[in-house]
């Protein structure tokens, strides 16, 4: 059911509520008065998702570090030494971590979001709360994850540069937070979509999960642009990933590729991801609990 909450006191025939529940007049309203009113439950909803992800395990938080680490190594034995792939002259386990930090939060951000719907029926049928909140502490709390693994990155680089290696830090990299901020539009954007469609074709779910590893090898985590072959560097080029994790490289090492126009493009094939998002999300709210 779409909803939206507005402040009200209303006092009828000896009755009292302090809320009024109205459907959304706009499917462009995201409702932002809404989430601030409800920012303690969204700050509960991202200490749970982060707890949640290493509770009743053995190595508890040191599962943040593993999984990038290990990840980084199998790259480099398969991608770095097995087929050869060009690095563009980094260091091939600084390459490689690069990208997978950027891929993997990107990638939690659209798996986790693209069913919420689905695992938060139970809590939507009876609790009344602005519903892009899940959506939104799940992008908040996998940055969490995201600052984990970049700060094994930022030592992996500290390490080459003890070592002697030059890299040539440059103003690009003052497009981090930017870079950041597109990432996570693009996960809650298609996040939104999927979760929204799968209320009612379930077969979406299992497409999102198999087409997630499919695309990871259309985008720039594994190899750099430079080695693309020509007839196929437009199709790798405008896959909008793309210059967010090429302009990454280069902004911290000063080696891979930067185009204003590239990122231009891709921010702004995320923005339209993101409303389309926001639409499909808004309309599907109104009657998905009577779908699920």
């Amino acid at each position: 059911m779409n909803i939206t909450d507005q402040k009200s006191i209303l006092e009828t025939e000896g009755d009292y509520w302090n809320i009024r529940i109205v459907p959304h007049g706009n499917i462009l309203d995201l409702n932002l008065a809404d989430v601030w009113n409800y920012r303690d439950l969204f700050w509960l909803f991202i200490k749970r998702d982060f707890i949640s992800f290493y509770k009743q395990t053995v190595l508890g938080p040191i599962w943040f570090f593993i999984q990038p680490v290990f990840t980084t190594i199998v790259y480099t034995f398969i991608f770095g030494n097995l087929a050869g792939l060009s690095t563009d002259g980094l260091p091939k386990p600084l390459f490689y971590i690069a990208g997978i930090a950027w891929w993997n939060y990107f990638a939690d951000c659209l798996n986790k979001t693209s069913t919420v719907f689905r695992d938060n029926s139970h809590i939507f049928g009876k609790v009344y709360f602005p519903r892009l909140i899940m959506p939104l502490s799940i992008v908040c709390s996998n940055l969490i994850k995201f600052g984990i693994q970049l700060g094994v990155l930022f030592l992996l680089t500290g390490w080459y540069v003890l070592k002697g290696y030059q890299f040539h830090l440059n103003a690009i990299a003052l497009l981090f937070p930017i870079l950041i901020l597109l990432l996570a539009l693009v996960g809650l954007g298609l996040g939104l979509l999927v979760s929204a469609l799968t209320t009612k074709y379930r077969d979406l779910i299992y497409l999102v999960t198999f087409g997630t590893q499919l695309l990871m090898y259309t985008t720039t985590v594994v190899y750099p642009l430079s080695a693309v072959p020509l007839k196929y560097k437009n199709f790798v080029a405008y896959n909008p990933l793309t210059p967010i994790i090429e302009t990454f490289r280069y902004g911290f090492t000063g080696i891979g590729t930067f185009s204003w126009a590239s990122l231009g493009i891709s921010a702004l094939i995320i923005c339209l991801i993101t409303i389309a998002g926001v639409i499909v999300f808004n309309k599907v709210e109104r009657n998905y609990i009577d779908t699920v």
